[in-house]
């Protein structure tokens, strides 16, 4: 946009608008649960047609109309923030052509903007994403000039559209806000918690505070809270409002700072081939060392898909690859094309290209990239066939390939009943026992299973596993309890809800009940069946019940083992001797159910230390 835009002097818009109000949504600290601040959102006159902010900027006849809307979106936001004097910072939303006008010059724009309404430590810039980034690495000097005035900028809406790893590595900004479509349904979405797990790895190795958008629920808040998110912002936490929420809400404090822990939704898949670079390579064409950089620039109009270029011999080795933005940006710039159009492109590529055969497997490409310089994610990467040029490989492809693979080990599930194995029950154990939560662990085992097994056949043995698993999986709340399958007819129930006793009971009792029908009726009328007991002797075996042994475990217990030094370093390992124990117990039972202190076992030295 040139000098002559009315943004130079900061002048009213020559588009007529109506009258702009802000409404203010609060971004909520998890850590403290205090509000971080607030982000401004624009609205219209209430009631009316031109009431939300699309109808707003579809007024807008070109971009200096847009740009005016925005402009007095924040002046308003500013003026309003002022006299209701809000604490923390104030964000504020910006599209890049908008930016690029106010921070021209220095910024003397966007000093004129705030000057006087607000101190620029407090205002946090959000990029939105109505426009693509062209040249990432340009804008983000751009930013820079934000820096010298004290101010912040976060980049919105990440994880969709055009908030790409692009602009992540070019722009290194304050803070990423995590788009509501990663968020929402979290609690029971292996795919979105391992994508925000990645992105949250991601944003800490370029040193970002993430915040997350779209919280809606208890559930969102637990699991994002669990996973290590810092900040948040939705409708749970506080609606947008002309006179915004100055504390959290109670129900938004307590879930903050519950020592219950979210369960984190597990994924079952089948096991896959290993990914190698060849899986992730992309055909794309390749060039020569004399290249031009006008027929460069004519390729990539051609090819508005191709993220970069490889620059290979006579002989196919690769030379160097040429990132479409890095040279856009600076072959775009004023005479470039003129004074440099006809020389080598060779100028503008990266002599030093990751190169991987098609045969190198996820670990190794993984360790190349993840290293300080992070120019190769957004050049991506070369595979080549015996030394030669084959394709091309992006850091996005990548990022999604390490987060299949980390689901995948992250698994362990039992093959029958689909149910979280060893592995992760002990993980979630030692999140209980960390987070100093309450709960009870309730291990599950079905009597006189072996001579049904036996008789019946494995079939419809495991016919009866699985309808213990979908019993216990319905005595289960998702939200608060783990069910896994320790190994044949053995379950681990962990539960964090308060009326854990009566599912457990329930799901006893509606096992025994279902259990009978898969005898045939002789068998039930005969109350179970005959069969060879561990040593070789016939014996009469009763129809297959369910017993459950639970172990109360308090918040950290400090007493060390009988005869010993305290306090107890509790892991998984001692939760399942108790819960073993107790599983013991409750075949002996006529009940089938018994509950025990974990604090009496290790009073009474039954617990190993």
């Amino acid at each position: 946009m040139s000098n002559a835009s009315p943004l130079a002097g900061v002048t009213l818009p020559r588009l007529r608008l109506p009258p702009l109000h802000t409404v203010f949504q609060p971004i909520v600290a998890f850590g403290t649960g205090e509000i971080l601040g607030y982000e401004a959102l624009v609205r219209g006159p209430t009631g009316s047609q031109l009431a939300m902010p699309d109808a707003l900027f579809r007024l807008a006849r070109n971009e200096d109309d847009t740009v005016q809307i925005e402009l007095e979106a924040a002046r308003t936001a500013l003026s309003s923030s002022a006299a209701l004097a809000l604490p923390g910072s104030l964000f504020l939303n910006f599209s890049t052509m908008a930016l690029r006008c106010l921070l021209a010059d220095g910024g003397r724009a966007m000093k004129a903007l705030v000057a006087g309404s607000i101190d620029p430590a407090r205002v946090v810039i959000e990029i939105t994403e109505q426009a693509q980034i062209e040249h990432a690495e340009r804008f983000g000097q751009a930013m820079g000039v934000l820096q010298e005035l004290g101010m912040q900028y976060a980049l919105d809406d990440f994880g969709t559209g055009h908030a790409n790893l692009d602009r992540l590595i070019h722009l290194t900004p304050h803070y990423v806000k995590l788009d509501k479509s990663l968020v929402r349904g979290i609690g029971t979405s292996p795919r979105r918690l391992e994508i925000v797990r990645t992105m949250l790895a991601l944003a800490k190795a370029l040193g970002c505070a993430v915040i997350a958008e779209g919280i809606e629920d208890a559930d969102e808040l637990a699991v994002l809270r669990d996973l290590g998110v810092p900040f948040g912002q939705g409708y749970y936490l506080g609606r947008p409002a002309a006179q915004p929420v100055m504390a959290v809400a109670p129900q938004a404090r307590q879930a903050l700072g519950s020592k219950q822990i979210a369960v984190f939704p597990q994924t079952v898949r089948s096991a896959r081939p290993g990914v190698t670079a060849g899986k992730l390579m992309r055909p794309a064409p390749a060039v020569r060392a004399g290249i031009t950089n006008n027929a460069l620039l004519d390729l990539f109009h051609a090819r508005p898909g191709l993220h970069a270029v490889a620059v290979v011999n006579d002989d196919g080795t690769p030379l160097a690859i040429v990132n479409r933005h890095y040279f856009l940006d600076r072959f775009t710039a004023p005479f470039h094309r003129e004074l440099y159009g006809k020389k080598n492109g060779m100028s503008l590529a990266s002599r030093a290209p990751l190169c991987f055969d098609k045969g190198a497997g996820i670990d190794e490409m993984a360790r190349a990239l993840a290293g300080e310089d992070q120019r190769p994610l957004a050049d991506g990467f070369i595979v080549t066939e015996q030394g030669r040029y084959a394709g091309l490989g992006t850091g996005a492809d990548l990022i999604r390939a390490v987060t299949e693979i980390r689901m995948e080990a992250a698994r362990y599930a039992n093959p029958l009943t689909f149910l979280p194995g060893n592995m992760p029950l002990n993980r979630h154990i030692d999140r209980l026992l960390d987070a100093g939560a309450e709960f009870h662990a309730c291990y599950v085992d079905l009597n006189h299973f072996k001579p049904y097994n036996d008789q019946y056949g494995y079939w419809k043995g495991d016919e009866m596993l699985k309808g213990a698993a979908a019993l216990l999986a319905q005595a289960c709340d998702p939200a608060r309890d783990f069910l896994g399958h320790v190994g044949g007819d053995d379950f681990l129930v962990l539960y964090q809800s308060p009326d854990w006793e009566t599912r457990t009971r329930t799901a006893i009792a509606g096992f025994n009940r279902a259990a009978r029908e898969l005898y045939t009726s002789a068998d039930r009328e005969a109350g179970g069946i005959h069969g060879e007991d561990r040593l070789g002797q016939q014996t009469f075996f009763p129809a297959v019940t369910m017993a459950a042994g639970a172990v109360r475990v308090g918040p950290r217990p400090a007493d060390g083992p009988a005869g010993g030094p305290g306090p107890w370093r509790l892991d998984s390992s001692h939760i399942g001797a108790a819960a073993a124990t107790a599983k013991r117990e409750a075949k002996k039972a006529s009940s089938g159910f018994v509950v025990i202190d974990l604090r009496e076992l290790m009073r009474d030295g039954r617990l190993g230390a």
